[in-house]
């Protein structure tokens, strides 16, 4: 064996052992002072010394609020205002707010209510045992707007929640898109301005 080889042997088995923590398990040995050793208290461990109870778990300081996914209790964002359902939408009912809600309710609430809102969408077609309500009839049509978003925040009976699926601004356009829903299936010919021509549809 040359000097040479041996040289580039040693430094080829030094590098393999640098890529290692540690070479044994139990106890290891550490190679390099990696994020394996850290001052750290673990979770659910007990310490000496520093706090009265021995935990190394401590409580949020008293009045501690959540940055991330806190809001106000405002009726925009509950629907509520002094325990009541709010009996009207908060925002404004423009075109473009009914076509928002129209697409969030596709996407959200069809799949169940059907794009009429009635409930025969493809989710009691296939699982009859899951009945949703249909939105366009009178005990529906008599909720309070408030209501409704609270339907969609929290869900109600079978109905699953939604208020992390679909932002705040969704919701409400969507309760205006329901009313919309209803006003059409309710509607009677007197209902449409004077001047306006019906057709048919076929």
């Amino acid at each position: 064996m040359t000097k040479k080889f041996a040289s580039s042997l040693l430094v080829v088995a030094l590098a393999g052992l640098a890529g290692c923590s540690s070479i044994q398990r139990d106890p290891p040995i550490q190679m390099l002072d990696d994020m394996k050793h850290q001052p750290k208290f673990k979770a659910q461990a007990s310490i000496d010394g520093i706090f009265a109870d021995g935990r190394s778990n401590r409580l949020a300081p008293e009045d501690t609020v959540a940055r991330a996914g806190y809001r106000e209790e405002t009726p925009m964002n509950t629907g509520l205002s002094s325990g009541m359902y709010i009996g009207q939408n908060p925002v404004p009912v423009t075109m473009a707010l009914l076509k928002q809600g129209q697409t969030k309710f596709n996407i959200y609430c069809a799949p169940c209510h059907d794009q009429t809102g009635m409930g025969h969408g493809v989710v009691p077609t296939r699982v009859p045992s899951w009945q949703p309500s249909n939105l366009t009839e009178d005990r529906v049509v008599q909720f309070a707007d408030g209501d409704i978003f609270s339907v969609i925040s929290n869900g109600r009976r079978t109905m699953p929640a939604y208020q992390y699926q679909v932002a705040i601004a969704d919701r409400w356009a969507i309760v205006a898109y329901v009313r919309v829903l209803q006003r059409a299936a309710h509607g009677m010919p007197y209902d449409v301005p004077a001047g306006t021509t019906i057709a048919a549809v076929r």
